[in-house]
């Protein structure tokens, strides 16, 4: 299950780096959110598939006997997770916000067009 594992992070990985060197800017922003899976998957990976009981301590005893599953894995990934939705939320808006402008989601003809200082953007002139 663990090489399992490990090709499909790396498959990620890959997929996720091709995805971030591409010009457009919503293929950049699928990159990121494929890093952030591959991310969540290695950890888990790394911390090592285990089944077995919740970590919790028998009355009487002062430690685990059995194979217990390690929760701080678990709690890592969780917290990128929200992370990574706020990120990634965050960063639809702004591709929105540039789509709009721009005209364009082209990374090359969005450097190409830069406007002039003091011009609005939004196209309302005071």
């Amino acid at each position: 299950m663990t090489p399992l594992l490990a090709l499909s992070t790396g498959v990620l990985f890959a997929t996720g780096m091709y995805m971030l060197l591409r010009r457009s800017i919503v293929k950049i922003l699928i990159g990121l959110v494929l890093m952030g899976h591959g991310a969540n998957l290695l950890i888990l990976t790394s911390a090592g598939i285990l089944r077995g009981s919740p970590p919790l301590i028998p009355q009487g005893e002062e430690r685990i006997a059995d194979a217990h599953a390690d929760p701080l894995p678990q709690a890592l990934i969780l917290t990128a997770i929200v992370i990574s939705f706020a990120i990634v939320s965050f960063a639809c808006v702004l591709v929105k916000r540039a789509y709009e402008i721009a005209g364009t989601d082209d990374t090359e003809a969005m450097r190409s067009s830069e406007l002039p200082i003091g011009s609005d953007p939004g196209g309302a002139d005071t």
